[in-house]
C-alpha cells in the first residue's frame, strides 16, 4: 500500500527547504551572534570558554576611540562615494531614456559592468591607476593641473578619495539601471500634455519625473545607506586588510573583521554588529521620513 501525503501537507513540504536553509544559515547565526554580543569568548579554547559579560562588551564599543574612527571613516565614504552616484545616475538615467530609445539596454548594461565585475580585480586595476610613480590618475593630474604625485594609498589624506573613487564607479552603473527601469513606466502621455499646456522639459523634469520616481529614489538612496555603512571589500583589498595609513579608509565593517578573527574577540565583535544594526536601522527610518509625503492641512 502506497503511502500519500495528506494534501494539506503539500505546502509546507514545498517550502521546507527554503525554511530549512534559512533557519541554518540566516536564523541560527542572527541568533548566535545576538547572544553572542553578551559573551567573552576565544573560539580556540572550545564553545564551553564562554562567559557571560552582560553589556560590557557594548560598552566596549562604544567607549573605543578606533571604532568611532572607523564610524566617521564609514560615514564620510557613504557621503562621498554615495551622493555622487545618485547625481550622476538619474540625469544620465534620463539621457539615455530620452535620447537612445531601444538602445538604451546596451549603453545602460556597459555601466551596469563594473557592479557585476569581481572586487578583487576591480581594487587591483584602481591600485594600478592609483600608483604613485606610474598611475594614470597622477598623470592625468600633473599633464592638467601641474600637480606633484600623490602617493594615494600611503597618505591618510588621500585614501579616503581613493576608495570613494573606487566605491562611486562601481556603484553609480546600479543606480543608473533602478532609474531607468523606474522611468520606463511612467506614462508618455503625461509628458505630451505638459508639453501642450507649455512645460518645459526641465519643469518636465521636476514635475513629472522626479515625483513619479520617487519610490524608486527612496529605494536606491536606502540600499546606498545600508551598502555604505557594511563597506568592506574595496577598502580591504585596496589596503590589503589593514586600513592604510593611520587607518584613515578603516571601515567598521574592517574594524570587526579584525576585532574577530585578528584579536579574536568575537564577543565584541558581535557587539559591534549589532550597534551598527542599530545605525542602519535608524538612518533608513529617517531616510523613510524625508521621503514621506507631507500633507498640508488647511
Amino acid at each position: 500500500m502506497k503511502y500519500r501525503i495528506p494534501a494539506r501537507w503539500a505546502p509546507y513540504l514545498l517550502v521546507s527547504p527554503f525554511l530549512i536553509l534559512f533557519a541554518v544559515f540566516g536564523l541560527f547565526p542572527l541568533l548566535f551572534s545576538a547572544w553572542l554580543a553578551f559573551q567573552s569568548w576565544e573560539p580556540t579554547s572550545g564553545i564551553e570558554s564562554m562567559t557571560f559579560v552582560g553589556v560590557d562588551n557594548f560598552v566596549f564599543a562604544l567607549t573605543d576611540r578606533w571604532f568611532w574612527k572607523s564610524l566617521y571613516n564609514t560615514m564620510w565614504l557613504a557621503v562621498v562615494a554615495g551622493l555622487p552616484q545618485h547625481l550622476v545616475a538619474l540625469p544620465l538615467a534620463v539621457f539615455l531614456h530620452q535620447a537612445f530609445g531601444r538602445w538604451r539596454g546596451l549603453f545602460s548594461g556597459a555601466y551596469f559592468l563594473p557592479y557585476i565585475t569581481s572586487t578583487v580585480a576591480i581594487s587591483m586595476l584602481f591600485g594600478s591607476l592609483f600608483s604613485t610613480d606610474y598611475g594614470l590618475v597622477n598623470q592625468a593630474l600633473h599633464a592638467l593641473f601641474g600637480t606633484e604625485n600623490i602617493n594615494w594609498m600611503r597618505s591618510p589624506d588621500a585614501i579616503k578619495p581613493a576608495v570613494a573613487m573606487v566605491v562611486f564607479w562601481r556603484y553609480v552603473g546600479f543606480n543608473l539601471v533602478l532609474y531607468l527601469a523606474a522611468l520606463q513606466t511612467l506614462p508618455k502621455d503625461l509628458y505630451q500634455a505638459a508639453t501642450l499646456d507649455g512645460a518645459g522639459p526641465w519643469q518636465q523634469f521636476w514635475r513629472i519625473t522626479l515625483p513619479g520616481i520617487k519610490p524608486m529614489i527612496l529605494f536606491g538612496v536606502t540600499l546606498s545607506i545600508i551598502g555604505g555603512l557594511q563597506l568592506f571589500e574595496e577598502p580591504f583589498i585596496l589596503t590589503n586588510g589593514k586600513g592604510g595609513a593611520d587607518q584613515a579608509a578603516m571601515t567598521v565593517g574592517m574594524y570587526l573583521y579584525r576585532l574577530a578573527f585578528d584579536f579574536s574577540d568575537f564577543g565584541g565583535a558581535s557587539a559591534l554588529a549589532w550597534i551598527m544594526f542599530g545605525v542602519i536601522a535608524l538612518l533608513t527610518w529617517l531616510t523613510n521620513q524625508a521621503f514621506a509625503d507631507r500633507q498640508v492641512k488647511a
